[in-house]
């Protein structure tokens, strides 16, 4: 609900007039349309194993991958907030099958899941640091490179030694998915151009508002959420596979004729989080983000479409042809 107000008093949804077919400007009749969005949260069981050496260099090892959306970025930032190091004291290394096994990436997981499981191999190692030098783990604290209890502190580097120190462990999630029902939420506004005379149309705005528990990383969540908003768009208005049935052939197999979202059909999109936390979900507190991001994004641009023109398209994408024969009357 708090994403769906939010939503509407960022878009300016009051100025909307309800009644479709009635805002003209020029030759384009213009509308908003909005939708939910909604998307399960899973987390998979996820291990990683930390090395701290003579240097204070702590060493992520995890077969998690990273296909563009920030792994390495949000392992490095779990790594040195735990251990109270600099984040370029911290090397990750991904995707190795000798590696402990991770979620890996896909179906917003990977995230939440993989930095959960890096987590507690730190806190194993935090133990065994706070154990070599003699400190009680429970009030030791890391922090600039050193490892605090009360008045003492001892460099990192130092508490490794000469031949440095190593800790593993998994997180396991046991029967979280059948104790909890977990869920992401967001809300879609759009607002399009629809050319009165040629049924064109174009996107004017958009924003997304989503409620994903701690968000480990704002700007590559905001840019997994901008990417899944394209995807939605091309989708909703010119992605579309023509198949020749009798040969098994994909007629339009190349991007000249499968046409994809570029700059010029995005003129502006926004993003926004909802500051909370999840206690739930993982000890991260977060939740998965990137298909959140896609979740209602072609329903929110087919409710601008049927608000601007009057036309309701049920199946995409919507094209020209699908609006051109029933558009309102041009004066």
């Amino acid at each position: 609900m708090e994403c769906l107000r939010l939503g509407a008093e960022r878009f300016g949804w009051s100025r909307r007039t309800a009644k479709p077919g009635q805002v003209r400007e020029g030759r384009l009749l213009v509308g908003m349309g909005m939708a939910a969005a909604f998307r399960n949260n899973m987390v998979l069981n996820s291990g990683a194993r930390v090395r701290l050496d003579a240097k204070g260099v702590v060493t992520v090892e995890t077969d998690m991958t990273d296909i563009g959306t920030g792994s390495y970025t949000i392992i490095a930032q779990t790594a040195a907030e735990m251990m109270g190091v600099a984040i370029d004291k911290v090397v990750v290394r991904l995707g190795d099958s000798s590696f402990p096994v991770s979620a890996g990436s896909g179906g917003q997981f990977g995230a939440n899941s993989s930095t959960a499981g890096v987590y507690a191999a730190c806190v194993k190692l935090r133990e065994a640091v706070a154990r070599k030098v003699g400190f009680n783990s429970a009030d030791a604290m890391f922090a600039d490179g050193q490892v605090r209890s009360g008045n003492r502190g001892i460099p990192l580097a130092e508490a490794a030694g000469r031949d440095g120190m190593v800790a593993e462990d998994t997180i396991e999630f046991g029967d979280l998915a059948k104790e909890y029902q977990q869920s992401t939420f967001g809300s879609h506004f759009v607002e399009v151009g629809v050319d009165a005379a040629t049924g064109e149309v174009r996107i004017r705005r958009m924003l997304a508002v989503c409620a994903a528990g701690r968000i480990l990383n704002p700007k590559s969540a905001r840019s997994q959420v901008i990417g899944a908003m394209t995807m939605g768009a091309g989708a909703a208005l010119m992605e579309e596979l023509a198949v020749d049935k009798r040969h098994g052939f994909f007629v339009n197999h190349d991007l000249a004729g499968y046409e994809v979202p570029v700059h010029a059909d995005i003129p502006h999109q926004d993003v926004v989080f909802l500051d909370e936390v999840d206690p739930i979900s993982s000890p991260m507190k977060a939740k998965g983000v990137g298909k959140l991001g896609l979740c209602g994004v072609g329903a929110a641009i087919a409710n601008a479409v049927y608000n601007a023109t009057g036309v309701r398209v049920r199946d995409y994408p919507i094209t020209l042809d699908k609006l051109i024969d029933r558009l309102p009357e041009v004066a």
